[in-house]
Parts: structure tokens; C-alpha cells; sequence
């Protein structure tokens, strides 16, 4: 049973929201993606945030373009903790959509990562799990080691060609 769920307004926003799933996926966190929409398919977007505890998810990631009203949409209807990530449109390079979700009105939060920043979604999504499941936590840990070691090797790389330290 999927514990995140990811949805996103349009086949053309997979892309960029691949990558919170690329990012559960690498720490063995299940979810499920849809594409739903908050103007198009109102009803069914509702629907399923209402459902989404039912189903066993925890946290919700949602991502949009242009309004960027999904992530509200979504976080209206539930009370689970819900990510927005605002994504590049047509208009502004996705600085309409990271205000729309900035600014929700108070008493229905959405958390907001950066402009096109999915993996983040993933990420943050595993730390909120991590609070209650100590496999999650372990996995998200191993994940920052891993991540630590691949900084310190290429900096080793990096003074060993003598591209920078010494005296100069």
C-alpha cells in the first residue's frame, strides 16, 4: 500500500515530478502517482486527497505550473501534510507557480520546495515519515551518508589534480 501519493495537472509536468518517486524509490518508500487536476478534473481531485488516509498514504507531494492551484486544492481537502512543488509553465519560469504556493491562505499549509524540485518533494516527504518510522529514517540517513562521501570524494579529486589548496 502506497504510503506518498503524487499527483500532478498534466502529462507534461512527469518529467520534473518523476523525480520525487526516483527519490522514494531510491529509499524504499511506496507510493502512487496520478495525473488529476484542479480545473479540469475538480471532482476527482477532491476526491482523491479525501481518500488518501483511507489508502494508507501519509504525506501528499503535488505539483504544478502557471496558477498552481492543485497544491491548495489538494491540502483543502485533506488533512494530511501536503508538498507543493511549483513548476516551470509558459509564463514567468515557474515564479507565478512558487507564489501560488507560497501563499496559501492561513489554515490550509502547503509546504513549498524550490521551482522544479521534485527530488526535494521525495526527500521531504521521507524526512516527515522518518518522525514515525525508523526504517524510513535509517534509509534517509544511509541516503545523506552516501551523499556526504560522493562531496568529499570529488573535493579529494579535486585537490589531488591541484586545482585548488597550496600556497599560491
Amino acid at each position: 500500500m502506497p504510503t506518498v501519493g503524487i499527483v500532478m495537472g498534466s502529462h507534461s509536468d512527469i518529467p520534473v515530478m518523476k523525480k520525487a518517486g526516483l527519490a522514494l524509490d531510491r529509499l524504499g518508500i511506496s507510493y502512487e502517482a496520478r495525473i488529476l487536476s484542479a480545473h479540469r478534473t475538480p471532482e476527482e481531485t477532491a476526491e482523491w486527497a479525501r481518500e488518501a488516509r483511507g489508502r494508507g498514504m501519509r504525506v501528499l507531494i503535488a505539483g504544478a505550473g502557471g496558477s498552481a492551484a492543485l497544491p491548495g486544492v489538494v491540502a483543502a481537502h485533506t488533512t494530511l501534510p501536503v508538498i507543493g512543488v511549483p513548476l516551470k509553465a509558459w509564463a514567468t519560469d515557474g515564479m507565478d507557480a512558487l507564489l501560488a504556493v507560497a501563499q496559501m491562505p492561513k489554515g490550509i499549509p502547503v509546504a513549498s520546495v524550490a521551482i522544479d524540485g521534485a527530488e526535494n518533494a521525495g526527500l521531504l516527504a521521507a524526512a516527515i515519515l522518518s518522525v514515525s518510522d525508523d526504517e524510513v529514517r535509517e534509509s534517509l540517513e544511509s541516503f545523506r551518508r552516501e551523499r556526504a562521501a560522493e562531496v568529499a570524494e570529488r573535493d579529494a579529486d579535486l585537490v589531488a589534480r591541484g586545482l585548488v589548496g597550496g600556497d599560491e
